[in-house]
């Protein structure tokens, strides 16, 4: 079957039947699969690394020379701003009697107190195992708030308590993350359409896409070893509900357009979806190879999230493609009411920028000054990436939810009474011939408060030794003390040394994620300009649309830090600015995408200044539209409680409207317009004379 025929298959008379049916089975069986999705969420890589950087070395080493090293921490904190009583240190005593049953192997530590007398800590490992760590994280807890003496203040923090404070915040929200989506797109597309029912297919058709991506997605974590994590699972909704109704818009403007030129509902939308498969094809490919570009990262969160989206990306296109024209056909015109679009004769001659008076005068301010409209643009975009200053990189633990949580206050208490690193102090696993040499080695480290003692495996090869450090450990302080911690231990002959813990982990990842950047970055850009110049099949236009694609990021990132900052959450998690980057490059570039594929078409027809002009004013309403639906479902993140998700909330809704408003409407117009028919070089189009057309469009002679 011929590519034509195979896309006219959901509007033919018999097709659209057959397409239903095909849906209907694969929703029957996509259904039961998709719920489960949950059941395979596997979170460890949140926090994972490549396994040669050295904190996880020295994970691996650990777990091998001390068995049951793996096991979370839990942290009791107590805390009398006048002094302990001895009241307080009975229900201490109390507290690590009871804490035992829920410890892995009983073992609970002595009480620790602070040099000011005022606080005491209790640690303990609890299980490895998901379920049965959550179930003892949740009874300490219960027993620190439950009858403590009048003043004492408790916490409950260390990895443990952290992870299950991120659970906790995230318990229920998927159902409120997909109905903030679903709310907030059925808002816009009500708005968009004006009818009180054309809404909802477009509605109903994503929500069946995301049934599929999340079964597809299932399977393939089930079978294929697919990771999947809450923060893929988040942003595979997004991307089904904000892109799949970015092709929903773009489909159904054409079709509505094609309703006018034919009599028959079915030729109409056999000529839209030929006419715009190109485009929604092309922003789907664009969509879904950037996203797999991240399969080259080495942070196991970030590499995962590829997969996973582009499975979503898939499911989008398929749905709106085959199952939404299906649909629309069986429907009929009547679904547009009250504004139904009548059957016009000689519609194919009149000037289609007529019916979009709005964008037909856009247009033709374009015309006027194009020089000085991208000029202008391209100054104000500029200026805006200034903002990019009040952004800092490396979000502190204690700031990375929304609202305040026991693990973070907890630290917060152990900060004002102990050494910063008290809570995660560096764990140093060396050769044990050299365990004297390491600790003096390590004492003499600038930055590091105090060492233990050294610890010896069972097997005598080895030893660990604690190394409390005097920052913070999530701080600049404490990443600077463990790179001169492992400088200093490396040098030890053949102690072999390696340096893990909390502050190690942070600066291996924050090494990591720079790699990531120098690698995807790049990868992303090439593949996107790759795309285009076969698209367009041109060399200019796609450089010029690369290089307004690096200044709205720019752009976005500096109005995001002027947001955030007045939000309170400048600093960036680590993974967001390579993330919002992939984000922002992939679907900003839809939108242009959309206008020049549609004025590659106007230009062959009628020449380069009128086509590009005509395919401003026809597409300007639509690609508005889907840019402010992203957005807005991009938006929904901010419902999430935890401050990553936030930031990419604000930087992605940002970037995209600027793209929608800015970029695509002024800058690329106006760039276009400027350079003439050169736009299209090497291509035939910049030097092709237009066939004449019986009337040019008013807006081409402004």
């Amino acid at each position: 079957m011929s590519p034509h025929r195979l896309a006219g298959l959901p509007a033919g008379r018999r097709g659209k039947y057959a397409v239903l049916l095909l849906w209907l089975a694969l929703l029957v069986a996509a259904g039961p699969l998709a719920v489960k999705l949950g059941e395979v969420q596997d979170n460890s890589t949140l926090g994972a690394l490549p396994a040669g950087a050295e904190s996880s070395r020295a994970v691996q080493r650990a777990e091998t020379a001390f068995p049951g090293s793996r096991h979370p921490l839990a942290i009791a904190v107590y805390v009398r701003d006048t002094g302990l009583t001895p009241a307080d240190r009975a229900r201490v005593d109390a507290d690590r009697a009871a804490f035992a049953a829920y410890a892995d192997g009983g073992a609970v530590s002595p009480p620790v107190a602070s040099a000011d007398g005022r606080a005491l800590l209790l640690s303990l490992p609890v299980s490895l195992d998901d379920e049965r760590r959550a179930d003892a994280v949740g009874a300490l807890k219960d027993r620190l708030a439950d009858g403590a003496p009048p003043g004492l203040r408790t916490a409950l923090t260390g990895e443990a308590a952290a992870e299950h404070d991120v659970f906790d915040a995230f318990d229920g929200m998927d159902g409120a993350l997909l109905l903030a989506t679903a709310l907030t797109v059925a808002l816009l597309l009500l708005v968009t359409y004006r009818s009180p029912v054309l809404w909802l297919i477009p509605l109903v058709a994503v929500a069946v896409a995301n049934q599929l991506a999340g079964a597809v997605v299932y399977l393939l974590a089930r079978h294929a070893g697919l990771a999947v994590d809450f923060q893929s699972q988040t942003i595979l909704t997004v991307l089904v509900f904000g892109v799949g109704v970015d092709y929903a818009l773009l489909l159904i403007a054409r079709y509505r357009e094609e309703l006018r030129r034919h009599a028959d509902r079915h030729a109409a939308m056999a000529v839209a979806l030929r006419r715009s498969a190109g485009a929604v094809c092309a922003s789907a490919a664009t969509v879904a190879i950037g996203l797999l570009c991240l399969l080259a990262a080495d942070l196991p969160a970030t590499r995962g999230l590829g997969p996973v989206g582009a499975v979503g990306i898939a499911a989008a296109l398929l749905a709106m493609t085959t199952l939404l024209p299906a649909v629309l056909v069986l429907c009929g015109r009547w679904l547009f009411w009250p504004f139904v679009p009548r059957y016009t004769p000689g519609a194919d001659t009149r000037d289609r920028a007529a019916d979009h008076g709005v964008w037909r005068r856009i247009a033709g301010l374009v015309a006027g000054r194009p020089r000085a409209v991208w000029l202008g643009t391209a100054a104000a975009l500029a200026a805006l990436a200034l903002g990019i200053g009040n952004l800092g990189l490396g979000l502190p633990d204690d700031e990375s939810f929304t609202t305040e949580v026991g693990s973070v206050a907890g630290q917060r208490l152990i900060a004002a009474h102990y050494p910063g690193g008290s809570a995660a102090p560096a764990e140093i696993l060396a050769a044990a011939g050299t365990a004297d040499r390491v600790v003096a080695a390590a004492r003499a480290v600038p930055g590091v408060a105090e060492v233990g003692a050294p610890e010896p495996s069972a097997d005598g090869r080895w030893v660990r030794v604690p190394a409390v450090l005097a920052g913070a450990p999530d701080s600049d302080a404490a990443r600077d003390t463990v790179t001169r911690l492992r400088a200093a231990v490396h040098a030890v002959p053949d102690a072999r040394a390696l340096v893990g813990g909390r502050t190690a982990t942070l600066l291996d990842e924050e090494r990591t994620v720079n790699r990531d950047n120098r690698v995807v970055i790049p990868l992303v850009l090439a593949v996107v300009l790759v795309i285009l110049v076969l698209l367009l099949r041109s060399l200019v236009a796609p450089l010029l649309l690369m290089a307004s694609v690096v200044l709205s990021y720019a752009a976005a990132m500096g109005a995001a830090g002027l947001v955030l900052d007045a939000l309170g959450h400048p600093r960036l998690f680590v993974g967001v600015p390579l993330q919002a980057f992939l984000f922002l490059v992939a679907l900003g570039v839809d939108y242009t995408i959309f206008l020049m594929t549609r004025a590659r078409e106007e230009v062959a027809r009628i020449g380069h200044r009128p086509g590009v002009l005509r395919a401003l004013a026809v597409t300007g309403g639509v690609i508005t539209s889907a840019g402010v639906v992203l957005a807005a479902t991009f938006g929904a993140l901010l419902v999430l409680p935890l401050v990553p998700s936030v930031q990419m909330g604000v930087i992605v809704a940002l970037g995209i409207l600027l793209d929608t408003l800015l970029v695509r409407s002024l800058l690329i117009p106006a760039l276009t317009l400027d350079l003439g028919a050169r736009t299209w070089w090497p291509g035939r189009l910049a030097r092709r004379s237009p066939r004449p057309v019986a009337a040019e469009p008013a807006l081409a002679r402004t």
